[in-house]
């Protein structure tokens, strides 16, 4: 018996996203995304890589869901191509796209693995990009239009469905930090984006329940772990600042609560809201708030946070601490308190982890295997603190590993490594890692 079991019927699933694997960019119809366009601008991402390769999972999909089966995986996550669908982001339907997810999802069913599709994953079709992005609040109701499209094609074969992925990712490191595509660097235009974006969701868990009867739906949230570097005022105010534009901005309003009063006093002195909340219109909380079917939990790491003269000008300190490939702390406690506060303040329902994981570059061996230890121990470590929320009466009932495959890191190309399952990108050759062996029987134990 494993040492530590978590209760029967934990979903245990490993995670990718339709740019990141699935290559074939510009076969059967697929329009182009903003990612297609940001990966070709020079200087965009490192050495220029983009995704129009990358695993050739639009190809090889019967391979890497014979991977699962052999892994034992009871779930898997995967996003649905925008463009594939819809590749004007609106308009006429191309059947061909969503004919591969359907091939996709019969493949994984007759292996026993349940999908949980994801609508948004960062490939927002360039026409909508062009008409104003998620800034435009028409991008949210074209949203919606896509989910009821897709839910009513494959609502019967799919019950559980994530609307958006990481809507800070898709605001601020799309429309403020510039790191993402679109690759735009305006604050007013990031909170808006967010806004559509928390929008979108709630307009497209209304569509997909109105399309699929019996549909589950969710939001994935991704969380920081922020700490102040003190106990000093200065520290604390500005760690409380990073915790409401990472964390809050987004939990609050999807749970109800609506937008933190003392961050929207603190962009507004920032002069990020000069012209207020104009972007929030009479419905749009309600909207936001539906009601999820569970909650979709993202979390790697947690920033060290200095305060300076004002909250919004705080300084993440790098302490001396085991970092990953990507210079993200390793902290798995972050985890466990970050699930028991959203269970004690949020009153979350059913909580599932659906993405947690670690990017180390461990080379195949001589005799062609990959020891990936490091990535065994991150796994395990995160795994303890969920245990350990699940014994202090948190309703965790599922994780994901990020990622099934390595990938195209966005920015980072393909410099970045996360996956159970190593991919030999010249030859598109698939080997499984150590921690592929060791995550299978995980899996089978139920525990550890």
């Amino acid at each position: 018996m494993p040492a530590i079991r978590v209760p029967d019927g934990f979903i245990w699933g490993a995670a990718t996203s339709a740019y990141q694997i699935e290559g074939a960019v510009n076969e059967d119809g697929r329009g182009p995304s903003i990612w297609d366009r940001f990966s070709h601008t020079p200087g965009a991402t490192r050495d220029g890589h983009t995704g129009d390769v990358a695993c050739d999972h639009y190809h090889r999909y019967q391979e890497d869901v014979a991977l699962m089966g052999a892994l034992g995986l009871k779930a898997y996550r995967f996003s649905i191509a925008w463009p594939r669908i819809l590749p004007h982001g609106r308009g006429a339907v191309n059947q061909a796209g969503l004919d591969f997810y359907r091939r996709l999802v019969d493949a994984l069913l007759a292996r026993g693995i349940t999908p949980y599709a994801t609508l948004y994953h960062w490939d927002l079709p360039v026409a909508l990009e062009q008409a104003g992005g998620w800034p435009s609040r028409a991008t949210a109701y074209a949203f919606a239009e896509y989910a009821g499209i897709v839910a009513a094609a494959l609502g019967d074969r799919i019950r559980h469905w994530i609307t958006i992925n990481e809507p800070w990712c898709v605001s601020m490191l799309g429309y403020q930090t510039g790191e993402h595509a679109p690759g735009r660097r305006e604050m007013p235009a990031a909170l808006a984006a967010a806004h559509h974006t928390l929008l979108a969701h709630g307009l497209g868990a209304q569509a997909i329940r109105a399309a699929a009867s019996g549909a589950e739906v969710s939001i994935a949230l991704n969380f920081e772990a922020v700490v102040p570097l003190s106990d000093s005022p200065i520290d604390r105010d500005a760690a409380r600042y990073r915790d409401g534009y990472f964390n809050r901005w987004f939990l609050d309003p999807v749970c109800g609560h609506g937008y933190p009063g003392d961050m929207v006093a603190d962009y507004s002195a920032a002069g990020y809201l000069p012209r207020g909340m104009h972007f929030v219109r009479p419905g749009d909380l309600a909207t936001i708030a539906t009601p999820t079917d569970f909650f979709a939990l993202n979390y790697y790491t947690r920033v060290v946070v200095a305060g300076d003269l004002t909250p919004w000008e705080h300084r993440l300190v790098m302490l001396e601490r085991p970092r990953t490939a990507m210079a993200w702390e390793i902290y798995p406690k972050g985890l466990y308190k970050l699930l028991l506060r959203l269970y004690a303040h949020y009153h979350l329902p059913r909580i599932l982890i659906t993405e947690n994981g670690v990017s180390y570059l461990d080379p195949v061996d001589a005799d062609g295997r990959v020891r990936d230890e490091r990535r065994i121990a991150f796994i395990r470590a995160h795994l303890e603190a969920c245990h350990r929320a699940i014994q202090a009466g948190v309703p965790l009932a599922g994780y994901f590993y990020w990622s099934l495959l390595d990938n195209f890191e966005w920015a980072q190309g393909y410099h970045q490594r996360f996956g159970l399952v190593h991919v030999e990108y010249a030859t598109q050759r698939r080997i499984p890692r150590d921690s592929f062996a060791w995550y299978r029987e995980v899996i089978a134990a139920n525990g550890l």
